[in-house]
């Protein structure tokens, strides 16, 4: 969703853990930070800069840090080793729309309850301060710039963020654990084809740079068009998410046009890294929301005339059948243009509730729409015929029912271990409100950028604390199966749909899973996974965030638990040396008849031979 979200840190976590690099010992000619006093009520604990930077470089933790040593974890301590990234005019604009505008207020309002003597204006008069550090901006040299010489923080008030921190995070986990166990395929069939569509195809692909000026809402929407010699398939479109550009996806967009496919990779200039990193106003502004659709169908518009009159691409756009791939923002862009319809009335009553520390920063992203001015007509476009979403945003942004509306084939990509976009809230629930036939892939540990070619991402931004992200070595699999599974999605709207429906399976899938990224395939969720679904939502209508957390990983835990159950009930059947049915067979009685096959194996001794009963008395056998 955020390519180069590195330079703006991670706003989620912002209040919290402030990662850094090499922690810088000496401090800043001006009056700093030098004890932290945490209270508890009547009791107070003392905690010095000093400690934290030699825990930082060492790991060794002194006698003050001693009752913090269970949440004192390499993570932590990793987490205060990075340096924090920003862009002076990017961190102004965040601070400021954090700060002035009704979304931030709950952040300000945590602020204010965990370090009641800290403001944000000497938050960011310390990143001013800091920027020019020769550490950088780190933990340690950012406590060093504050006023004072003491910060004083509530205990409680830390602990319920952590907590919430750590609720969200344990269920991920076990969500995660339950997905890949749920929807492994035990002893399914082995894929046997000629075809390897995951392999390069026979053409060479060209690429096309333009730029095309929207008079009308004064916009120029740069494009790129990825096209072969001989056009044999469907068109794509791609749409990349906040603070990306046109090149995110462009290894995808390279293979499907070595097959014959044209693609058009479109950049949105509202929302682009362009824009996240030189406009002025709000990071995402509520606008972008109805732009985007509008901006798909803009290029669309233009590309049938040139279809219609440009000798140079004639033949090679197809406008009668398109798929759109859309990540993140660009999920929820493919959707609203395949009639998803927006519901400002749950989405602002789902933002009003919304605490820091228990939402994903894309459950943040997503109040920028209340703002918005929607209009009464349609932004679906009836050109787009098929859907692709990848980690998409949609969360509450569609209501209970928008979704219904879309009934388009759709392949949702989720990756389980999502920092940006919840796995719950905001991938597998949309999924469940689709109308339409539609598939479901599941990475098992993957991140919001897995999918992302790894030349056109910021590397900044894998360094992001709270938020990492697998090195390219581990995705390379994962990109393999990206483009077979997205071109055989494709080429469902062609003749050869059939000869390219067995790589939309689980058997498939498997091919390309690693020990690092498992792959799972499937066309629905399962029962358990729905049903705790279904109840994370009526707990949302009746509980405060923090109990609907607990709630909700309890309900996990029990399904991961009844599991477990079962797999220790099936391995002691499994090695018990009498098994149920043979048991059963022992003790059964036997049926009345004669037997031929044990007449014949009566012994013959005449001591063994029974006594000949009365030719009257009716023959029994027992």
């Amino acid at each position: 969703m955020i390519r180069q979200l590195a330079r703006s840190g991670r706003w989620y976590g912002s209040l919290g853990l402030l990662s850094g690099g090499a922690i810088a010992l000496t401090a800043l000619p001006s009056p700093a930070v030098n004890d932290i006093h945490v209270q508890f009520g009547p009791l107070q604990t003392r905690v010095t800069v000093d400690d934290l930077a030699t825990f930082a470089q060492t790991g060794q933790i002194s006698p003050q840090l001693e009752p913090w040593r269970p949440v004192l974890t390499p993570a932590v301590q990793q987490s205060l080793q990075r340096r924090l990234n920003v862009e002076p005019d990017l961190r102004d604009r965040f601070l400021a729309d954090l700060i002035g505008t009704p979304k931030g207020q709950p952040f300000v309002t945590a602020l204010a309850q965990i370090a009641p003597d800290l403001t944000p204006a000497m938050v960011q008069a310390a990143l001013q301060t800091v920027e020019e550090h020769p550490q950088g901006v780190t933990a340690v040299t950012l406590l060093e710039a504050l006023p004072n010489d003491t910060l004083t923080l509530d205990g409680l008030a830390l602990m319920r963020l952590v907590s919430q921190l750590g609720l969200s995070q344990l269920e991920q986990t076990t969500l995660s654990r339950i997905l890949d166990r749920e929807l492994t395929t035990v002893g399914g069939p082995a894929l046997t084809s000629e075809l390897a569509p995951a392999q390069p195809g026979p053409h060479v692909p060209q690429r096309w740079a333009v730029a095309f000026r929207d008079h009308e809402r004064d916009r120029i929407v740069p494009v790129d068009l990825y096209w072969s010699e001989q056009t044999t398939g469907p068109m794509i479109v791609l749409s990349h998410g906040l603070g990306a550009d046109r090149y995110f996806l462009r290894y995808l967009a390279e293979h499907l046009a070595s097959y014959g496919l044209t693609v058009v990779a479109l950049e949105h200039p509202g929302s682009n890294v362009d824009a996240l990193i030189q406009a002025d106003g709000a990071i995402l502004s509520a606008e972008e929301f109805i732009e985007r659709p509008r901006d798909v169908s803009f290029i669309l518009d233009r590309l049938a005339e040139l279809h219609e009159h440009s000798f140079f691409l004639r033949d090679h756009l197809r406008m009668d059948s398109i798929t759109l791939i859309g990540h993140s923002l660009g999920g929820y862009t493919g959707l609203v243009l395949a009639g998803g319809k927006v519901d400002p009335i749950a989405l602002a009553d789902a933002c009003a509730t919304l605490e820091v520390g228990a939402s994903s920063p894309a459950d943040w992203f997503q109040c920028a729409a209340t703002e918005a001015q929607f209009p009464p007509e349609s932004l679906a476009d009836p050109r787009i015929t098929q859907l692709v979403l990848m980690n998409p945003l949609a969360g509450q942004l569609f209501g209970d029912d928008g979704l219904r509306a879309v009934k388009l084939p759709t392949l949702v990509v989720t990756s389980t271990n999502d920092g940006i976009a919840s796995v719950s809230d905001q991938q597998l629930r949309p999924f469940n409100q689709l109308a339409g036939p539609r598939s479901l892939v599941a990475i098992i540990g993957g991140t919001h950028l897995s999918v992302g070619d790894p030349e056109n991402i910021n590397p900044a931004l894998t360094q992001v604390p709270l938020m990492p992200e697998h090195p390219p070595n581990e995705t390379a699999a994962l990109r393999t199966y990206l483009k077979g599974v997205v071109f055989s999605f494709a080429m469902q709207q062609t003749p050869q749909a059939r000869t390219y429906q067995p790589f939309l399976s689980a058997e498939y899938a498997a091919q390309f899973s690693t020990p690092a990224l498992p792959l799972r395939f499937s066309d629905r969720l399962p029962s358990s996974v729905n049903r705790w679904l279904t109840n994370r939502d009526r707990l949302a209508r009746r509980l405060t965030p923090t109990l609907k957390g607990i709630a909700s990983l309890m309900h996990l835990e029990f399904i991961d638990v009844q599991y477990r159950l079962a797999n220790l009930r099936r391995d002691t059947v499994a090695q018990a040396p009498i098994r149920p049915l043979d048991l059963a067979a022992r003790i059964a009685p036997r049926p009345h008849g004669p037997f031929p096959i044990a007449n014949q194996l009566r012994p013959t001794r005449a001591s063994d031979r029974p006594a000949e009963s009365p030719p009257s008395a009716p023959h029994s056998a027992n």
